[in-house]
């Protein structure tokens, strides 16, 4: 089995709140997530240089690297509405697409 991720592979639910970042991470877990960890997150933007984030970074080999599969789009689907739910984003490493509406 490959270390190395896949495109589609990684995925970073970045919140505001530690608390609500450790709870996401934790049902992941529990779901069966096997890779899920939480860390901090420093803002992108020359405006919020000083501001920092929670961000819940998700590794799933378990899909099969084919961006526009189902499985594949219903995760990415399923991360941003989770992360626009609770005041935050979602971001792809290595994704060059726009994020999901």
């Amino acid at each position: 089995m490959s270390t190395t991720p896949h495109p589609g592979s990684e995925h970073l639910i970045i919140l505001p709140d530690r608390e609500v970042a450790e709870e996401l991470a934790e049902d992941l877990r529990e779901e069966g997530f096997e890779q899920v960890r939480v860390v901090r997150e420093a803002a992108r933007t020359e405006e919020d240089d000083e501001d920092h984030e929670w961000a819940v970074y998700v590794q799933d080999t378990r899909l099969p690297d084919t961006s526009g599969s189902g499985a594949y789009e219903g995760l990415r689907e399923r991360f941003t509405e989770v992360a626009r739910q609770n005041g935050g984003w979602y971001d792809e490493p290595g994704d060059d697409r726009p994020p999901a509406p």
